[in-house]
């Protein structure tokens, strides 16, 4: 049951005004009913009391040959019709309502005990009330029936329709309330979307209710001070890069002209480029999400360009792809992802090991796979490698790396629309696939705006 109600407070608090709002107005209706019955079952008795009283006064007054005369003039006009009881009138009680009783007991009252109700008198269908013409005559006793349109309330119609044109206009004027609170919480929404995709949004308005406007000023501060972050990660990072990579160039130029050894001129030129790219891990994450336009690009032709460089320095590298395969991507930055990926195989697996990479379409997506025939990744330590500074120490405990790779990799595809599936291979490894959106071009940019609203 919880399970069905609508989860946006809008909603919820529309729902929960609105069943107060109906209760309200059905405890009403039924304290007005409960009060108004009496003061109109009593008027609704009193003039049965006076038909029948002056019903039995015409009788007794009128000459014995002229009361068929008068039996039929008040059935035409007035639409009363008086009949003599007798023992065998098949009769039918009235309903057992509050309104009934409270009329019988009191037309009861008031013509004696001995009158009785029905609501059909053999074939004829109303409001019969018996009489005597004399008190201790039980002999010559009568029924009189009143038209039922005398008795039922006829406005009920009109207080139903009165309740209903009053609950709507009521819930109308709930919805409206509850959508006036709804506002604000959606632009903070709206604003907080924003600053997670890396924009700076523009100020809320502080201006409203007290509870509003001070959530909207605490968002503006932290909102200002994310930028002032921001732009202060921006000028350490630009920093960073002049700092060290300046400095690392020259110690790999000074090791290269040492006169040591190749061996050992070999292996501090790798440990200089390992440091290399390392602060090139930091600096790639450091940027954040990517804020390039998405462009329609030959995902096969990219690839090429991407491994040709791993085949120049002696890298095993087969490639699996159709001719031509055009999808919607950010091209620099799913160039670094693919790049990562590679690095990321050749780290663990080795640069002996051959790796199998693929282009091409799988359940409606593109997808880039990078093969590889290292170490693999547990499946219970699939999700944990996503995150940033993650390393599988037990399995790959001679990788390097800041343990930024695959972290860069899931956020590149989050901003494409995407997803990075890591999953074990066949025989031995691990199977890194790309999944980008497929389909039309204007709907992966959809998509790719829809996962990342700062993109151009």
């Amino acid at each position: 049951m919880i399970a069905c109600l609508p989860r946006t407070l809008l909603w919820q608090t529309f729902l929960m005004v609105a069943l107060l709002l109906i209760i309200a107005l059905g405890s009403w209706s039924q304290i007005f009913r409960y009060f108004q019955e009496p003061a109109r079952a009593r008027d609704v008795a009193q003039m049965v009391v006076s038909v029948v009283n002056l019903t039995r006064t015409a009788l007794i007054n009128a000459d014995a040959g002229r009361r068929t005369d008068l039996l039929i003039e008040l059935a035409a006009l007035e639409g009363i019709r008086i009949y003599p009881a007798e023992a065998s009138d098949e009769l039918e009680p009235l309903k057992a309502t509050r309104p009934m009783r409270l009329l019988t007991d009191d037309v009861r009252s008031q013509l004696g005990a001995h009158t009785r109700f029905a609501s059909r008198w053999k074939s004829l269908s109303g409001f019969w009330v018996s009489f005597r013409l004399e008190p201790d005559d039980q002999l010559d006793e009568y029924w009189v029936m009143l038209p039922g349109e005398r008795i039922e309330n006829p406005s009920s119609f009109d207080w139903l329709m009165w309740g209903v044109g009053a609950l709507v206009a009521a819930m109308l004027g709930a919805y409206l309330i509850a959508a006036r609170m709804g506002k604000p919480l959606r632009q903070v929404e709206d604003a907080a979307k924003r600053v997670g995709s890396g924009e700076t949004p523009m100020p809320l308005d502080e201006s409203g209710p007290q509870e509003i406007a001070v959530v909207a000023h605490a968002f503006n501060q932290m909102t200002s001070a994310l930028a002032r972050t921001d732009a202060d990660r921006a000028l350490i990072l630009a920093g960073v890069s002049h700092d060290l990579r300046t400095p690392l160039a020259r110690l790999r130029l000074g090791v290269e002209m040492s006169g040591a050894p190749d061996s050992e001129v070999s292996a501090m030129v790798s440990d200089i480029e390992e440091m290399d790219r390392i602060i090139g891990q930091f600096l790639d994450f450091g940027r954040g999400t990517p804020q390039e336009p998405p462009q329609a690009l030959d995902l096969v032709q990219l690839t090429r360009e991407i491994i040709e460089p791993y085949r120049l320095r002696g890298v095993e590298l087969r490639l699996d792809a159709p001719e031509r395969l055009v999808g919607c991507v950010r091209p620099l930055s799913l160039r670094r992802a693919l790049a990562n990926l590679i690095d990321n195989a050749l780290r663990y697996a080795g640069e002996d090991s051959a790796l199998d990479v693929s282009v091409g379409v799988q359940e409606g997506e593109l997808c880039i796979e990078v093969a590889d025939r290292g170490p693999g990744i547990p499946e219970s330590e699939v999700e944990r490698m996503r995150h940033p500074f993650t390393r599988l120490e037990k399995a790959r405990s001679n990788a390097k790396g800041a343990g930024l790779g695959l972290a860069i990799v899931e956020r590149v595809m989050r901003a494409h629309g995407g997803r990075l599936d890591l999953l074990a291979r066949e025989g031995g490894g691990l199977r890194a696939i790309l999944r980008l959106p497929g389909g039309g071009n204007a709907s992966v940019r959809a998509r790719m705006q829809s996962a990342h609203p700062g993109g151009q």
